[in-house]
């Protein structure tokens, strides 16, 4: 699926005023539950700095803030953003690339981002770039649309996503266009057990996932190493990683034998 940051970005634009209304019929109401059981699972300290990634309108920074910790909230969505300070303006928001986070290295005793790394062009990419503003124990939880395990179900739910959310959709005055693009990321989206890998590919450790209502959303958590060397060999591997390989020159090349 072709996930151009411009594009999405302008199509988040477009839904943001009806954005937290129409989540909230969508999901039946489970929406609230999902955002308590992050704030849960963060266990936010008053005096941490907190990264709310993909904050949309701001309503789950808004809720990590009221724990007293310092949060800032990013969004690639300026519509999204207007919204967000408009009603929450104790919060600081940025918009930003989860690709290309606007921030030094080691910053932030949390990070977490919910329904948005399936809306990111390169997944493990800003997986990285989540690790890199992580202070050394700090702690990642992602909230994203999943696969529920039992297939009937699954069946129901994509048919539910095909054929109801675009009526709802539009119902509550939203973009349905955006609601399709929806359906088609959560059914493009990998697994949990996939998910987790890409997460222990980042460098994090003590990644586990739990489902939420029934598999239909997945709460992932890790975090980065203390240990200065594992820090090291996680360093040393991304580098290898990204180091272009050298092609050798012809003239260079030693002669095969016959």
């Amino acid at each position: 699926m072709d996930k151009q940051p411009d594009e999405v970005a302008g199509m988040f634009d477009t839904v943001a005023n009806n954005y937290d209304i129409t989540n909230a019929v969508l999901s039946g109401g489970n929406a609230a539950l999902w955002r308590y059981a992050v704030v849960k699972a963060i266990d936010p300290q008053s005096g941490e700095r907190v990264l709310d990634i993909a904050c949309g309108t701001g309503t789950s920074s808004v809720a990590l803030a009221r724990t007293g910790a310092t949060v800032v909230g990013l969004d690639f969505s300026p519509g999204m953003l207007e919204q967000a300070r408009r009603k929450h303006s104790s919060v600081e928001f940025v918009e930003g690339d989860a690709m290309r986070l606007p921030f030094v290295s080691d910053e932030f005793d949390v990070v977490t981002i919910s329904f948005g790394l399936r809306n990111v062009a390169d997944p493990k990419a800003a997986l990285d770039e989540m690790y890199r503003v992580l202070k050394p124990g700090g702690r990642l939880v992602i909230c994203e649309f999943s696969r529920p395990p039992v297939a009937l179900l699954r069946a129901g739910y994509f048919t539910y996503l095909k054929f109801v959310m675009p009526t709802v959709a539009a119902v509550t005055g939203s973009n349905a266009a955006a609601y399709k693009y929806l359906e088609e990321s959560i059914k493009e989206w990998p697994d949990q057990g996939t998910l987790s890998q890409w997460i222990r590919g980042a460098g994090f450790t003590r990644v586990a996932y739990r489902n939420l209502t029934a598999g239909i959303v997945a709460m992932h958590r890790g975090r980065k190493p203390v240990d200065a060397a594992v820090l090291a060999s996680v360093a040393k591997r991304k580098d290898a990683m990204t180091r272009p390989i050298p092609v050798q020159s012809p003239t260079n090349q030693k002669p095969m034998k016959p």
